[in-house]
């Protein structure tokens, strides 16, 4: 990871969870192994619960939030802060 890509890490990690807004500090997702600058913030229940992304996804779809949504979701919040 290069030092632009940590920086940016750090700062979608200080973001609430897109998916349902929970704050707090959110874990980072990548949406694809190395691709820093699309990350996702998430708390834990929408990353890694058993409805998260790495689970059934539920919460996803209950909330109708593709994964390229989520994407844009955070970049918009970054450009609001």
């Amino acid at each position: 990871m290069t030092k632009a890509e940590r920086e940016w890490v750090q700062r979608v990690a200080q973001l609430p969870c897109v998916v349902c807004g929970s704050e707090g500090g959110s874990e980072v997702h990548e949406p694809e192994q190395g691709l820093w600058f699309a990350s996702i913030p998430l708390c834990p229940d929408c990353h890694r619960g058993p409805q998260g992304w790495h689970g059934t996804r539920l919460r996803w779809t209950l909330r109708r939030i593709s994964e390229l949504q989520a994407i844009n979701k955070t970049i918009q919040q970054l450009n609001a802060a």
